[in-house]
Parts: C-alpha cells; structure tokens; sequence
C-alpha cells in the first residue's frame, strides 16, 4: 500500500479536459503525488462517458489505495459514474466515493488532502467543501 490511501478518479466527457485537470493539481500541489485515473472520453476519441471506463479506473486504484474519490465533470458524467458504483464489486464500492464538488476545485482540494495521507471521508469532505470556498471567495469581492 501506498502512502497515499486514497486515490481519485476523473470522469469526464473530455479526455483533454480530464488530463489537464491532472495536470493542473500536479503541477499546483507540487509536495505530494497522488494515483490518479482518468475515465474520460469514448473509446474512439470523441466525447462522452463510459461505467465501464469508470469501473477500470476504479479497480485499478483500489489495488494500491485503501479508497478512491470520484469525481464527474457533468450529467451524463455523474451518471456514469453512478451505474459504475452499481457495477462494481461491493467490497471495492465500500471504499469508493462519488463526489458532487465542482471538476476543477473538488479536485484541487481532493488531491491536497489524499496527498498528505488523509482518510476517503476527509478526502471527500475537503473536495465537497471547495465549492463553499469558492463562493466565500467571491462573495468577498
């Protein structure tokens, strides 16, 4: 097992989307690395989402990480993502997380936390809250 415990999963209907957002917390949250998966994009490179590409991503990470979070850009992303859950076996869903935080900042407060060793529901509870820091932020200006 890892140091990391907990590793994320990207669902998005883009896979350029989905590699830059990865690219954007590694290069931002310099001090850890954290096992990232991509379920992004169909198969023949266009847009889209696919359960079973989430199921993959998943499985793979629940043999080095003691959770996973996942994160969906969008409808159809969250719905994959869903019946992913569905799919998998219920040990390794026990131990995996659907998120509802925004792409971008749930990930960036998802990696910060999985990369110094935090649990699944730290982890979880540090991307759903990026959404409130966002809109704190905001609301100051």
């Amino acid at each position: 097992m890892s140091p990391v415990s907990v590793g994320i999963v990207l669902v998005s209907h883009s896979r350029a989307l989905a590699e830059a957002a990865e690219d954007l917390a590694r290069r931002l949250i310099v001090a850890v690395d954290v096992p990232v998966e991509t379920a992004a994009g169909l198969a023949d490179g266009g847009l889209g989402t696919d359960p079973g590409a989430v199921v993959e991503a998943v499985e793979r990470l629940t043999e080095r990480c003691e959770g996973v979070l996942v994160l969906a850009d969008l409808g159809s992303g969250i719905m994959s993502a869903e019946m992913a859950l569905e799919m998998l076996d219920p040990a390794l869903a026990e131990r995996t997380r659907l998120s509802a935080a925004p792409f971008i900042e749930g990930l960036l407060g998802a990696y910060g936390a999985a990369g110094i060793g935090k649990d699944l529901q730290t982890v979880a509870t540090e991307a759903d809250g990026a959404a409130e820091a966002k809109r704190s932020q905001v609301a100051a200006f």
